[in-house]
């Protein structure tokens, strides 16, 4: 799935571009469906004794969190958006296609 490929590149390509250690880099995604907690959990989901998922929060989750710190995401100060893991290649167009993860 998209979200075992980001934590898969999160603990491999993205510790070398930046010289970190994989071991240091703790991944968390947000996702709409409790299943990709039990998809993140399969042992078949690590890299060299790695979780490439080490955290899920469902989107309800996350929800209860920012109403529960009382963020008022209106009041915020606007800031320009960090890079994330750089330029990219396009090929995420591809995911809704028949093989399109193959592909990627």
């Amino acid at each position: 799935s998209p979200q075992q490929i980001f934590g898969a590149a999160s603990k491999t390509y993205y510790p070398t571009v930046e010289g970190l250690d994989p071991k240091s880099v703790y991944t968390v995604t947000i996702m709409p469906c409790t299943a990709k907690k039990y998809e993140a959990d399969r042992t078949e989901m690590e890299n060299e004794g790695l979780r490439n998922i080490d955290a899920v929060l469902t989107t309800r989750e996350l929800a209860k969190m920012i109403k529960d710190a009382k963020i008022n995401f209106a009041a915020l100060e606007d800031e320009k958006a960090d890079p994330a893991m750089g330029e990219y290649s396009g090929a995420g167009v591809i995911f809704g296609a028949t093989g399109g993860v193959m592909e990627a």
